[in-house]
């Protein structure tokens, strides 16, 4: 009996905390209860607050060079305060006008300044174009985006009338609907709203300073005014960049400055990795890693809280796990179908495979959106003003 209480003999109180540790294990532990907490971290720091248009551009650079664990819980974070994190929009990209492009861009296969496997074409006819959409939705895409390779639309009135009737087609059937066919003018905007458009894609690319450096046929500022005129106009805006093209990392924070600042942050904000292409100035350029893209995608939820953030060119490269981690950072949206434009991108069916696994579900199309909705936040130097409606006049 005295052997079977020595057995069970309860142990001492350090006995039962560290069980057989060494005396330098104990000795580490001792020792860890007397170092001082960290300091809070950028993306800790700003993961919470109002919306906000007045960001420091040395605010967004602490928030990017958080430690990269801490920028993602974060992100996390203030993407569940603000959407629900099972939903992921779906949009199919159609390029509706390839090739023949007269910018420069040095990332552009479409470019009539480089030589690659891509052709001048003409513009889709009605049929094509409708039929790809209804497709599109009966694979589960709430937003349909139309791309044409053009740097404006001047002297193109046909086709352009032909774009304004796709956009009514395609918004009766429930779709979201989205274009981008290069700068905008004002009268433009506006029948492209009256049409029925949900938005308009106009990346800035990069940052103001290396913007030169790979367009030289537009300027940054031609960007943000097309940006205005949509906006003016009470179509929503779908705004980012690319990272991959030989920027800095400052560079990265300088695109996302400018979006973040504007008086309406953008509807959505597409991260792109570049894809490089044969016959392109940046054929060579190596491939951007996920820790690259869930940093970008972190630091631009927490900042654009509200925004969309989509997962876009360059995921193909990405694993099922990796595009997981995207998710989880901040990104709800993603581009579906077999190509964007002209570069490819993934499988249908993997997609399908990928929402089921981790349990992810399409969102649902909004038509209540647009920079003249009375909840459409507006910002004057960091202080949310009531959206304007446009005069009825």
């Amino acid at each position: 009996m005295s052997a079977f209480r020595l057995a069970f003999k309860p142990l001492k109180l350090s006995q039962r905390l560290y069980g057989t540790a060494t005396p330098a294990r104990m000795a580490s532990v001792t020792e860890a209860k007397n170092v001082a907490p960290k300091a809070v971290s950028a993306a800790a720091a700003h993961s919470t607050g109002p919306l906000r248009n007045d960001w420091k551009r040395e605010e967004i650079q602490e928030i990017f060079d958080s430690p990269l664990m801490d920028l993602l819980f974060h992100g996390a974070k203030v993407h569940r305060e603000n959407f629900n994190p099972l939903e992921v929009q779906q949009c199919t990209l159609l390029s509706i006008k390839t090739g023949g492009c007269s910018e420069d861009c040095k990332y552009c296969p479409q470019s009539s300044h480089h030589k690659t496997l891509v052709k001048a074409q003409k513009m889709l006819d009605t049929g094509e174009v409708l039929d790809a959409a209804r497709k599109a939705k009966a694979a589960g895409s709430t937003r349909f985006c139309m791309g044409a390779a053009w740097r404006d639309l001047a002297g193109r009135k046909s086709n352009f009338n032909k774009i304004l009737g796709y956009v009514t087609e395609i918004r009766g059937m429930g779709m979201e609907v989205c274009c981008t066919l290069g700068m905008l003018n004002e009268d433009q905007a506006k029948r492209l709203k009256d049409a029925g458009l949900t938005a308009y894609n106009h990346n800035l690319d990069t940052s103001r300073e290396f913007y030169p450096k790979i367009i030289t046929t537009r300027s940054y500022d031609e960007r943000l005014e097309t940006i205005s005129h949509a906006q003016g106009a009470g179509i929503s805006v779908c705004s980012g960049g690319i990272i991959g093209l030989g920027e800095t990392n400052e560079d990265r924070v300088g695109m996302l400055h400018t979006l973040s600042t504007l008086g309406q942050h953008p509807e959505s904000v597409p991260i792109n990795a570049l894809l490089a292409v044969e016959g392109t100035p940046l054929e060579k350029q190596e491939p951007v890693s996920i820790f690259e893209m869930i940093r970008m995608i972190a630091t631009a939820r927490i900042v654009m809280p509200k925004s969309m953030v989509r997962l876009s060119a360059g995921r193909v490269r990405f694993s099922q796990s990796e595009q997981a981690m995207c998710f989880l950072a901040g990104a709800n949206s993603i581009f579906t179908g077999d190509k964007l434009l002209t570069t490819p991108n993934n499988e249908f069916t993997d997609d399908q495979k990928m929402f089921e696994l981790l349990g992810i579900v399409p969102k649902p199309p909004n038509f209540e959106q647009g920079s003249d909705k009375p909840e459409q936040p507006n910002y004057n130097n960091g202080i949310k003003i009531k959206a304007e409606l446009p005069s009825s006049a």
